[in-house]
């Protein structure tokens, strides 16, 4: 029988109901055990695909094609598996579903209600993963407790938890303790009312973890313990970490896996193989040397909008016993006049994905930079496409080339539209989305990082270079070194002889995980490197010899 764990949270959003899920199910499966994460989030939209990244964040992509929350990203990341599009749902795609089958008369002629038949929806899709083979499920439920879009899902933990014996359901509640300085000491009263909110609701803690800057006290866990109705010991201390790849260290100190499964009467399990991990976390925590890179976009007011990047970034970073200071650059406010002061002192330069007008000429321009200055630059997806216009543009000397999705009427569209998008109109959903194969020729530098001709990558994009294009770039120095085998979209590009000069159509950051970090962010990093002592060797050469 499967096992379920609901993850809510309480007092206010943002507290790391991710981090904590995919902590515990990192614990879990260092114990042998067979676990996912899904999670369900309470706004209308059916999916995030068409919110801005200023609404919520970056869009994350599975294999499968699903634009999902990017907490699935955390979830990958840290349990090295592939989710799907059962592992995020949304209040949308169930009333969705619910509103096509009564159209179709699936309800024969009952009034269709909230309960049951949106609960019973929801019951179905948190189920659903449990044929897959999996020990144990962690649902995280999206928003705080007392949120009025919420209500739905928490009836239905409700009633699974009525429905399914006490050791196969239990519920995780995270929320929060705050430190008041003027008082001088940390305040339980908002976990009290947040645990009450939701027990008003039917739904009661089996285990609470307290997001707390101060540590807690063992009175004050008691404290919460008996105002909430919980074990001294199911009360979890989660302070801040200093990175959240440390978190499920700091939780297995708490015993929060041990605890969790006596819960749910698992008597027996081996000790956690936590061997990988703690290797990464050592190199992570204590790097030899360090880099600067230059992260150029348009939405670097909100971290979370290139989440994946920073993220794969970390990881690059922790194989190379690297420190990577990441530089926020706005391509905005990039004009020819300020690019050398804006981008001087980086060690690489990524140009990051995106759509729309703003902040293009920015974006080209810091290309331009980097193929001049032989300064190590990597192009994710628009990035990649900028690449492609600043070449035609400095180097083949086509002017006005641009891309259609900025200029319909460029007289020279070296990036256009997709054939198979130009009769979409829909937005949701309708991009080329998931994972494609590519071919990438031997002798290149792309050939050289993955070590391997086939690959395969994921993707979310309706445009892509222009084939018409193709030969008169590669003939000017452009080179085409991978592509999709079924339909010649390209894929990769790169400049040889370049430091390192790469484009990527895809979107690599999305499969980088601590276990296996991906390859271009890697080489990228090492490249960086790279260039930062070749710096530090032009500037020792500079100095006299009694200051070398």
């Amino acid at each position: 029988m499967t096992k379920y764990i609901f993850v809510t949270g309480g007092v206010t959003s943002s507290l790391g109901k991710g981090i904590v899920s995919a902590s515990l199910a990192k614990l879990l499966q260092a114990r042998g055990f067979k676990v996912t994460i899904q999670k369900f989030d309470p706004y209308i939209n059916v999916d995030p695909g068409t919110l801005n990244p200023y609404e919520h964040g970056e869009c994350y992509v599975t294999e499968d094609g699903a634009e999902t929350d990017l907490d699935l990203g955390h979830y990958e990341r840290f349990l090295n598996i592939f989710t799907t599009q059962a592992n995020n749902v949304t209040t949308g795609r169930i009333y969705q579903s619910v509103i096509n089958k009564e159209r179709e008369g699936a309800f024969l002629g009952k009034t269709v209600q909230v309960i049951p038949h949106i609960t019973d929806e929801i019951k179905q899709r948190m189920q659903l993963l449990s044929t897959f083979g999996y020990d144990i499920i962690i649902t995280e439920i999206g928003g705080t407790v007392g949120d009025i879009e919420s209500l739905p899902f928490i009836e239905a933990v409700r009633q699974l938890q009525w429905e399914m014996p006490d050791e196969d359901c239990i519920v995780v509640h995270l929320t929060l303790v705050p430190y008041l300085k003027a008082a001088k000491e940390l305040k339980t009263k908002p976990t009290q009312h947040s645990v009450k909110m939701m027990s008003e609701n039917g739904v009661h803690p089996d285990i609470i973890v307290c997001r707390t800057e101060q540590p807690l006290s063992k009175e004050l866990k008691s404290k919460i313990a008996l105002f909430c109705n919980v074990k001294p010991e199911a009360v979890i201390e989660a302070a801040d970490a200093r990175s959240i790849y440390e978190v499920p260290l700091l939780m297995q100190e708490e015993q929060l896996d041990v605890i969790v499964l006596k819960k749910l009467n698992i008597t027996w399990f081996p000790e956690p193989d936590l061997t990988v991990w703690k290797g990464f976390l050592a190199k992570l925590l204590h790097p030899k040397s360090t880099v600067t890179i230059g992260l150029i976009g348009k939405y670097i007011e909100l971290q979370d909008a290139y989440k994946s990047i920073l993220e794969a970034f970390i990881h690059a970073g922790a194989i190379n016993e690297c420190k990577v200071v990441v530089q926020d650059v706005h391509s905005e406010f990039i004009t020819p006049e300020n690019v050398d002061e804006k981008l001087e002192g980086l060690d690489g330069l990524l140009v990051a994905p995106g759509f729309g007008l703003r902040g293009i000429d920015g974006k080209i321009l810091a290309v331009q930079y980097a193929r001049e200055k032989g300064l190590p630059f990597f192009g994710i997806c628009l990035g990649m496409q900028m690449s492609v216009i600043e070449y035609a543009r400095n180097v083949l000397k086509l002017s006005h080339a641009h891309s259609t999705e900025m200029d319909a009427g460029t007289k020279d569209p070296v990036i256009d539209l997709m054939e198979g998008q130009k009769s979409v109109t829909s937005k949701g959903g309708t991009m080329r989305l998931g994972a494609y194969p590519c071919k990438i020729q031997k002798g290149t530098l792309a050939y050289e990082i993955y070590g391997t001709e086939h690959i395969s990558e994921r993707h979310r994009h309706r445009w892509e270079l222009n084939n018409k294009y193709l030969d008169a770039l590669q003939q000017a120095g452009l080179k085409a070194s991978g592509t999709n085998p079924e339909t010649n979209l390209v894929e990769i590009v790169e400049i040889p002889g370049h430091p390192f000069f790469i484009g990527v159509q895809y979107h690599p950051e999305l499969k980088s995980t601590v276990e296996n970090p991906h390859p271009l962010f890697v080489h990228f990093v090492k490249a960086a490197k790279a260039f930062a002592a070749r710096k530090d060797n032009l500037a020792g050469e500079s100095l006299p010899n009694e200051l070398v």
